[in-house]
């Protein structure tokens, strides 16, 4: 993932930051606990295919 790309990029809906978790390939909203996948090098920044976190996710999140 392009880390200018990543600088550019905000959540759709909230317009706050995301954090791009490699290991998954997601880019993480967490005021609205929204994963949206990375597919082939590409975000795909549509709220119907994100992935809804849990609380336990987000928390984990913040802690590291």
């Amino acid at each position: 993932m392009d880390p200018r790309l990543l600088e550019i990029l905000v959540c759709p809906l909230c317009k706050g930051p995301l954090e791009h978790l490699k290991d998954k390939q997601e880019l993480v909203c967490k005021a609205d606990r929204l994963a949206f996948p990375i597919r082939d090098g590409i975000p795909v920044m549509l709220e119907d295919d994100a992935r809804a976190m849990s609380a336990e996710e987000v928390d984990a999140l913040r802690k590291a």
